[in-house]
């Protein structure tokens, strides 16, 4: 297996930590006795493998450096995308340029809590101080700046420039909340739909579940989840949405779905809230928990806009 430890030119020491001769490697064959329960989660994303590093120094806690190899850079910024919380950390340089425009929230790399994560091009990394202290909290950014130097930085996931942003409209898109996934075990962690795989996921797919919340000027902002799915083809995206229909919505008739609009969404009124969708070539969008009708239908509208405008419709 290629080892990219020397690409990276992370540093033999930092402060008083010194780094071991190799990594440990973890791949698909080793990921769960490395991690117990959380291998599923790198496994529903593109993963290649990681390479482990843990800094030691005989008189503090050690420093854990984990480097995650992606497929591409999607999969890297989805596996970021699930948690934004944290302080937003700056390393400066090119790295943190994106070289189109953000949707999501800006940061590139978290930190807290003794915690550092952070997304490169396709790395994914975590670097971890076992106990925080002043000196250990400065070798964990000194790491972070050492991983990142002279890495290009990547442009969001595409999918994103459909996500309905405008400024005027009363429903705000949570920057800081939306997630990219591909697996259905992920999207029920971030979002719960069903035990199966209804929506037919799998790693040929892209997929962002985004909160919107509605400025009422209170305390009691509503909120809703918008989610949008690219499928392969279109023939594989109306699959999938008969499936999510009759499993999701089993007491509502199925309405014909062949070449649906986003004029023409289909909305159904159940116990949490207002859902609605529509299937626009390659695309499913979907709207759980709308406070009534005419929120659902601005916000599966302005998305499906979006998609049509911006050429994803035609793309089959």
């Amino acid at each position: 297996m290629e080892l990219y430890a020397n690409a990276i030119n992370l540093p033999k020491t930092v402060g008083h930590w010194v780094q071991p001769d190799s990594p440990r490697i973890i791949d698909a064959n080793n990921i769960f006795e490395y991690m117990n329960g959380a291998g599923e989660l790198y496994l529903g994303y593109r993963f290649n493998h990681i390479e482990v590093f843990e800094y030691t120094f005989e008189s503090h806690e050690n420093i854990l450096v984990e480097l995650y190899f992606m497929e591409t850079s999607d999969d890297a910024f989805g596996l970021l995308s699930l948690d934004w919380g944290g302080e937003h950390v700056s390393f400066g340089g090119s790295n943190e340029k994106s070289p189109g425009p953000s949707l999501a929230s800006s940061a590139r790399a978290l930190y807290g809590g003794g915690l550092l994560r952070l997304w490169s091009d396709n790395l994914y990394v975590r670097i971890m101080a076992y106990r925080e202290t002043p000196d250990s909290k400065k070798a964990v950014y000194t790491l972070g700046r050492a991983i990142v130097a002279n890495r290009k930085s990547s442009s969001e996931p595409e999918l994103l420039k459909f996500l309905h942003a405008d400024r005027d409209s009363a429903w705000r898109l949570r920057k800081d909340r939306l997630s990219f996934f591909r697996s259905y075990l992920v999207l029920n962690s971030i979002y719960y739909i069903s035990e199966e795989n209804i929506l037919d996921l799998d790693l040929s797919v892209e997929a962002i579940m985004a909160p919107y919340e509605h400025i009422t000027g209170s305390s009691d902002n509503k909120h809703v989840q918008f989610l949008l799915i690219k499928y392969q083809n279109h023939g594989s995206a109306s699959k999938a949405l008969s499936h999510f229909h009759a499993a999701y919505l089993p007491e509502h008739k199925e309405k014909d779905m062949a070449d649906s609009a986003a004029k023409d969404p289909n909305y159904f009124k159940l116990e949490d809230g207002w859902l609605a969708y529509t299937l626009l070539g390659k695309y499913i969008a979907i709207v759980f928990e709308c406070p009534d009708q005419e929120s659902a239908k601005e916000i599966i509208q302005q998305n499906g806009s979006n998609i049509l405008e911006k050429g994803g419709y035609h793309e089959r």
